[in-house]
C-alpha cells in the first residue's frame, strides 16, 4: 500500500506540518481515486535540513560505493515496473502497455545509462601544475512534471546520486503515486538518510519554498516556460545555479525528397504519442507548398487510426489529457484553429465518438497552418498538429526557427547528407534525422525559452558539479 499521506524525509515517512490534501482524479473517468497529502514551507525547511546534514558524508562517498548503491535501486526498480506503469497510467492517462513499457521503462534506462557513465567518469584531471577537481555541488531542489513523471525524476535523482549530491524532490501534485513508489524503492535500496526527500505539494506553495530556499544549492526544473522564468526570478536572490528543460513547439521538416509517406505518417503518430503531452512533440510539420494536400491526407489517415479511449482497453492507441483544466485548454486552442482559418482535415473540438465521459481529446490535423497562427505559436500540448507549408528549404528552416522555443526539431529528406545539412541549421538543443529516435546518452535540453540546461548520460552528472580548480597541485 501507497503511502499518500506522508512524505519521505531523513530515510522516514513522516506526517506534514500541516494536514492538508488534495483529490487525485482518474482522468479517463472522472473520478476521484484518493487523497494525496500538500506539503507547507515548514515540511521544506524540514526536508533540506536534512539534505543538507546528509551531504556532509555522502558527498565523500567513493565512485564504487556509489556504483552500489544504483546497481541496487535498479534491481528493486526492475520488480516494481508494473506497479509504476499502472500508477502513472490511472493518474495522467497513458494506455496502460505504454506506460509499463516506455514510461516505466524511461525511468530505468536513465538509471542504467547513468551508471554505466559513472563507472568511467572524470571526476579529477590535470591541467599543468593544477589539478581540476569535479565536485558535488550541494543541496538539489528537484521540481518535475506529471508528462513523463518517471522519465524526469530518474534523469535528475540518477546523475545527483552519481555526483555525490542530496536531495529534495516535488513530484506534479497530478501524479503522485509513482514517485511515492519511487521513494519506496529508494529506501529499500539502502539510500542514506537525508540523501533523498520527497515532499509533495503545489508550485505556489512548495515549488516557492524550494526556489527561495537558501539553503537549496541548485534547482532543476522541468515544467513549462511560465512555471520556469517564475522560478529562475525567486531564485536568483540566492545567486543559486538553476537548470530548466521547459516547452516547445518543435518543428519537423519533411523535404520534397523524403520518403514522404513514410515521414508524415511517423512525424503525425509521433506527435500524436502521448496524447500530444511531450515537450519535444513535432507539433509543426513542415512540408513543400505542392505538397500540402498530398501531407493532409496522409495525417488525416493517421488520425482516423489513432484511437482515443479506455487506457486499460486493448486497441487503445492514445488515452486521455491529464485533467480538465488541460482539456479545456486544448479545446480552445482546437477552436481558435478553426477561427483563424486553418482547414480542418481531422479530429476538431469535443470528445471523440462514443466517448462520454474522460479528458479525451479527438486526434487533430489542421492543414493549411500560417506562421501568425495561434495553433503555429503556442505549445497545445495535445494530440493537435499543424502542417505548415514552405517555399523552399531556405524558408523550411527559417519558419522552423520562427518560434521562442528551441528544444527540439526533425528533418527528413532523400539523403542523410541533406538531412545533416538542414538539422545543423534548426536552433535546437535535439535534431532528430530521418525519423531516429533520441540517443540517451545524448544531452536532452533546449534553446532560448526552452531552458538552459542539459540532462542524460555524462552531461546529466555535469550538471550537478561544480569545478574546483587546485593550482600547484602536481608542481615540482
Amino acid at each position: 500500500m501507497v503511502n499518500r499521506m506522508q512524505f519521505y524525509i531523513d530515510g522516514a515517512w513522516v506526517d506534514p506540518a500541516v494536514k492538508k490534501s488534495t483529490a487525485i482524479v482518474n482522468p479517463a473517468t472522472e473520478e476521484v481515486m484518493y487523497e494525496v497529502a500538500l506539503g507547507s514551507k515548514a515540511d521544506v525547511d524540514k526536508a533540506v535540513v536534512a539534505a543538507k546534514r546528509a551531504f556532509e558524508t555522502f558527498s565523500q562517498t567513493t565512485r564504487e560505493e556509489r556504483i552500489a548503491l544504483l546497481e541496487k535501486i535498479i534491481e528493486i526498480y526492475k520488480t516494481r515496473m508494473k506497479e509504476i506503469g499502472a500508477a502513472v497510467s490511472d493518474e495522467m492517462g497513458a494506455p496502460l502497455p505504454m506506460a509499463e513499457k516506455l514510461q516505466a521503462g524511461a525511468g530505468l534506462g536513465h538509471l542504467a545509462t547513468t551508471l554505466d557513465v559513472l563507472k568511467n567518469f572524470q571526476f579529477e584531471e590535470p591541467f599543468g601544475s593544477a589539478v581540476l577537481v569535479r565536485e558535488p555541488i550541494g543541496v538539489i531542489g528537484m521540481i518535475t512534471p506529471w508528462n513523463w513523471p518517471l522519465n524526469q525524476i530518474a534523469c535528475k535523482v540518477a546523475p545527483a546520486l552519481a555526483a555525490g549530491c542530496t536531495m529534495l524532490l516535488k513530484p506534479s501534485e497530478f501524479t503522485p503515486t509513482s514517485a511515492l513508489i519511487f521513494a519506496e524503492i529508494m529506501h529499500e535500496a539502502g539510500v542514506p538518510k537525508g540523501v533523498f526527500n520527497l515532499v509533495n505539494g503545489l508550485g505556489p506553495e512548495v515549488g516557492v519554498a524550494m526556489s527561495e530556499h537558501p539553503d537549496l544549492d541548485m534547482i532543476s526544473f522541468t515544467g513549462s516556460t511560465r512555471a520556469g522564468t517564475d522560478v529562475a526570478r525567486r531564485a536568483a536572490a540566492t545567486v543559486k545555479r538553476v537548470s530548466q528543460e521547459l516547452g516547445g513547439k518543435s518543428p519537423n521538416i519533411i523535404l520534397e525528397d523524403a520518403d514522404f509517406t513514410k515521414a508524415v505518417t511517423g512525424g503525425t503518430a509521433h506527435m500524436f504519442n502521448n496524447s500530444g503531452q511531450s515537450c519535444n512533440a513535432p507539433s509543426r510539420m513542415i512540408v513543400p507548398l505542392a505538397k500540402m494536400k498530398e501531407a493532409a491526407a496522409i495525417a488525416k489517415g493517421v488520425a482516423d487510426k489513432t484511437k482515443a479511449g479506455d487506457p486499460r482497453a486493448e486497441g487503445t492507441t492514445i488515452g486521455p489529457v491529464v485533467n480538465r483544466i488541460q482539456w479545456e485548454k486544448i479545446q480552445g486552442l482546437i477552436q481558435k484553429g478553426i477561427d483563424e482559418g486553418a482547414t480542418l482535415v481531422a479530429g476538431g473540438p469535443g470528445l471523440p465518438e462514443g466517448v462520454n465521459k474522460g479528458f479525451y481529446v479527438r486526434p487533430t490535423v489542421f492543414a493549411d497552418v500560417t506562421e501568425d497562427m495561434t495553433i503555429a505559436r503556442e505549445e497545445i500540448f495535445g494530440p493537435v498538429l499543424a502542417i505548415m507549408s514552405a517555399k523552399d528549404e531556405t524558408d523550411a528552416v527559417r519558419m522552423a526557427n520562427d518560434t521562442p522555443y528551441g528544444l527540439a526539431g526533425y528533418v527528413s529528406a532523400g539523403t542523410v547528407e541533406r538531412a545533416r545539412k538542414v538539422g545543423r541549421q534548426i536552433r535546437a538543443g535535439n535534431v532528430n534525422l530521418q525519423g531516429a529516435p533520441n540517443e540517451r546518452g545524448a544531452p536532452f535540453g533546449g534553446y532560448k525559452q526552452s531552458g538552459n540546461g542539459r540532462e542524460w548520460g555524462k552531461f546529466g552528472i555535469e550538471e550537478y558539479l561544480e569545478v574546483k580548480a587546485i593550482a600547484g597541485y602536481n608542481a615540482a
